[in-house]
């Protein structure tokens, strides 16, 4: 796949995040949030290195090995959305989860997450 389908599929997945999130299902629209960015992530990575990505879903990994001069601000989201990845992929406990990520957490997280797409986009 090359780096222009990795930057398409960001931005559908962000609109499906956007999706999840009118349909109230919020930690599917905060885990759709994550695999954008991975996406996103993996297209940088094939400009910069002219090969495919490693196969993972750790934001940071990716995020090191690209060696990106991220803001701060947007490192430490990078941090927390790699940290409940797996959470909102596999939760073990569904009603944790529902009280977890409500309406106003997970648009906090969506926000973050389309402004961060954004500055990838730019780089």
């Amino acid at each position: 796949m090359d780096k222009d389908e990795w930057f398409k599929q960001a931005d559908y997945d962000m609109d499906t995040a956007e999706f999840m999130f009118s349909g109230e299902r919020y930690f599917y629209s905060v885990f759709i949030c994550h695999l954008s960015i991975e996406k996103a992530l993996k297209g940088l990575y094939i400009r910069k290195f002219k090969d495919a990505p490693p196969k993972t879903h750790n934001l940071l990994y990716l995020l090191e090995f690209i060696d990106l001069d991220l803001p701060e601000d947007m490192y430490d989201f990078v941090f927390t959305l790699n940290r409940v990845s797996v959470l909102t992929r596999y939760p073990d406990n569904l009603q944790k989860m529902l009280e977890d990520y409500n309406r106003e957490k997970t648009s906090e997280i969506l926000g973050k997450s389309k402004e961060l797409l954004r500055w990838l986009k730019e780089k």
